[in-house]
């Protein structure tokens, strides 16, 4: 018979941020520039998920898994983050954000056609980000929501080894803010996607070994991603 399955995922994420910034105090005739560096650490915005493959396939149609993903916003919130005085006026700001300060769903639909050796797959997805009021007289935040597809290409080297190529686009609408000092007045919205190469390994039934990198296609999409993952099943 048919054999549906359906998963429950939790992510509670550990945050490291670092970053350096290169400043110049603007008119005084100084061209002395100056380093800033910033960090910030701790618990990042926790993840609950659910998935379930909604048919079985003949070999001749995909299998289809519809899923929906819910994040909290237990990270380091954006808009409580103080900022230290730089010589010539500008701010910046005394550490990072480890979380992105809003509640977010995002109901999802993916596919997967093996189609032996390879494997295609795809998907696309909705973050729907709830508005909030951020305190601070600085009004009621709506940061966009946002629109995601994706396809791709898996193929098994041996019974251990797969290479994968897939590209990732998402579509990020226009933030807006309302009731408060804080305003959007040239706001646009974003483009990112990412062409990705990935390799993994099964060291065992449980365990395998996924390293993956991506190069942005966008100016808006970060140069370069390298993550490495290593789910195990129990």
């Amino acid at each position: 018979g048919a054999v549906y399955i359906g998963n429950l995922e939790l992510k509670v994420p550990y945050v490291y941020r670092t970053e350096s910034a290169v400043t110049r105090p603007i008119g005084g005739g100084s061209t002395q520039d100056s380093v800033f560096d910033t960090s910030g650490k701790g618990l990042g915005d926790v993840e609950v998920a659910a998935r379930y493959q909604i048919n079985d396939s003949n070999g001749d149609t995909p299998y289809y898994i519809a899923g929906v993903r819910l994040k909290a916003r237990n990270g380091k919130d954006p808009f409580s983050i103080s900022y230290s005085t730089l010589p010539g006026g500008s701010q910046m700001q005394s550490e990072l954000p480890t979380g992105s300060g809003f509640v977010a769903w995002q109901p999802n639909l993916s596919f997967i056609y093996p189609t032996d050796p390879a494997v295609f797959f795809g998907g696309a997805n909705l973050v729907k980000n709830i508005d909030r009021d951020v305190g601070g007289g600085q009004g009621t935040i709506h940061p966009g929501d946002a629109v995601g597809l994706n396809f791709g290409m898996g193929l098994a080297l041996n019974e251990k080894a797969s290479f994968s190529i897939g590209v990732e686009y998402t579509h990020v609408g226009k933030p807006s803010a309302a009731g408060g000092s804080l305003l959007f007045p040239a706001a646009t919205s974003t483009q990112l996607a990412t062409l990705l190469f990935g390799y993994s390994y099964r060291f065992s039934p449980s365990t395998t070994v996924n390293l993956s990198v991506g190069a942005g296609l966008t100016p808006d999409s970060p140069g370069i991603q390298l993550m490495l993952r290593i789910p195990i099943t129990f």
